[in-house]
């Protein structure tokens, strides 16, 4: 059975595509600072798929020594890591130079530098197994920079998307493409904990089975980039890109 790893699987997208990957066959890898929480992710996958093979680790992806340490034994456990799943992040943020910087801080130290350690982590593995899927989830945010609270998560996500972009294009045109791929998956509005605050403001908000459904379907078809769940948001990240910027202030 194929074998994925996702990071911040505790609730939200990583929990259900934990949920959807089980039902495809995978067996998981699955790690958050909430083991409480992870616990019964696993009791319900197995009650659903009693073939499949879910092991747990408690992780903080700020602990930048215990990323590799994680991702490794997690190797070690199960002899091969197919798929390693980039998806622990936050959702906070408070406009710049208004007195929360702690806020600000604490979001680019989990979204992009916990990335860092996630896809350093990850690719070590796959070079030394000279295969695997790196997958990392950006948002639709990372299209253009955003006012307000969401200016430094906008930065984060752009940065994260980047480092998955930079894999690739050293990898292009080497013997490692042909068996290690990258994919990067720009969210737009799912429910989730991290879109609680936008939930009742927008008509663009996803179930998260549905939009999490999608970023599955990416995910096995191992495509480069994907905007999910396709409509509305790959016409859209068309406009964010380059709509005048008076015209995105109207929609932000």
């Amino acid at each position: 059975m194929p074998t994925t790893l996702i990071t911040g699987a505790s609730s939200g997208l990583g929990a259900e595509m934990a949920r959807q990957l089980a039902a495809r066959g995978h067996d998981l890898a699955l790690c958050a600072r909430r083991t409480d929480r992870l616990e019964q992710l696993r009791e319900e996958v197995l009650a659903a798929h009693p073939g499949r093979r879910v092991e747990l680790r408690a992780l903080d992806v700020t602990d930048h020594e215990a990323v590799p340490a994680v991702v490794e034994d997690f190797r070690a456990t199960f002899g091969h890591l197919d798929r390693v799943v980039v998806n622990a992040g936050l959702g906070k943020g408070a406009a710049l130079g208004t007195g929360r910087a702690d806020v600000n801080r604490e979001t680019a130290m989990t979204n992009f530098v916990g990335a860092l350690s996630q896809v350093e982590a990850a690719m070590a593995v796959f070079r030394a197994q000279e295969a695997g899927h790196l997958v990392v989830v950006s948002s639709m945010s990372a299209m253009r920079a955003l006012p307000r609270s969401m200016t430094t998560y906008a930065a984060t996500k752009v940065g994260a998307a980047f480092l998955a972009e930079g894999v690739r294009h050293e990898l292009h045109g080497t013997p490692l493409a042909r068996t290690v791929k990258v994919t990067v998956l720009y969210p737009g509005y799912i429910a989730s904990e991290t879109n609680d605050q936008v939930a009742s403001s927008t008509p663009l908000m996803a179930s998260t089975e549905k939009g999490v459904r999608a970023m599955v379907a990416a995910i096995e078809k191992q495509v480069d980039s994907a905007c999910v769940p396709p409509l509305p948001w790959a016409p859209l990240s068309l406009v964010m890109k380059h709509a005048p910027l008076g015209v995105l202030k109207r929609l932000v």
